[in-house]
């Protein structure tokens, strides 16, 4: 059993922030908004897992109604002290069952986040209770990673996806349970406690997209669009990612 609490623990809420730079550079982040912010259209969104805020904050500086749930302590006073509780409320739980209310138009997960509900049933879980916040109509919005598996050789279980100074990540798989797990070596003067180099572990559960067309079926939704991008790119057998909607269908 993951504690989650431990994994995403007060150093990992203060490393998270990269302004400026990755997944916080504008060309990243001024796609997502301008999306989001249409498939809201006009009404409220709710983030899972809304971290430190890196969506979250500028989503609502561009005039959407943002609330969030998030499960780290150490995230949510991260994200406090950029944003008061009037501005962003944030509901502290579990994506799976936590509540920040009923008829938003939009829920929306970045970054892979649902890969870290490590089963099926949570996984599926998180879409049910992404129907119970959104109005008949209403979006659920998805970024996840496509796996790799064929970039792995014959007999081996794991890739290097970035070598750069002072920083490696190699991921492995396990392909019968569908658990993949990033590695994060970084090294270098720059470590903050003066260490030559300090690793720490990712566990995710990977899903194929006609999987998370099928987990979102059974919660009610139906496919709107996938795209392999937030600037709406063409989705192939050749894209790395995916950012899918979900709209959920009449109940009645």
């Amino acid at each position: 059993m993951i504690d989650q609490q431990r994994l995403w623990d007060e150093r990992a809420a203060r490393e998270y922030d990269t302004p400026g730079e990755g997944m916080f550079a504008e060309e990243v982040l001024q796609p997502t908004i301008e999306l989001l912010t249409e498939l809201a259209d006009g009404g409220r969104a709710v983030e899972f897992a809304i971290g430190t805020g890196r969506v979250a904050i500028p989503l609502s500086a561009a005039g959407v109604a943002v609330s969030g749930i998030e499960l780290s302590h150490a995230m949510i006073r991260r994200l406090r002290e950029k944003v008061g509780e009037e501005e962003i409320p944030v509901v502290q739980g579990d994506m799976t069952t936590a509540s920040a209310g009923r008829g938003f138009s939009l829920v929306y997960l970045v970054f892979n986040t649902i890969a870290n509900l490590l089963t099926q049933d949570e996984q599926v879980e998180c879409f049910r209770n992404a129907a119970r916040h959104l109005a008949t109509g209403g979006r659920f919005v998805i970024e996840l990673g496509v796996p790799q598996l064929r970039s792995l050789a014959p007999g081996h279980r794991g890739t290097v996806e970035v070598s750069e100074p002072g920083y490696l990540l190699v991921d492995t798989y396990d392909t019968v349970r569908q658990q993949l797990i990033s590695h994060h070596v970084r090294f270098g003067p720059d470590l903050a406690d003066g260490a030559d180099a300090r690793i720490s572990r990712t566990p995710q559960r990977y899903i194929w997209p006609s999987e998370l067309d099928l987990m979102a079926r059974l919660a009610g939704f139906e496919l709107e669009s996938r795209w392999s991008d937030w600037n709406r790119g063409v989705f192939t057998a050749e894209s790395r990612s995916h950012v899918s909607v979900y709209r959920l269908a009449d109940r009645g």
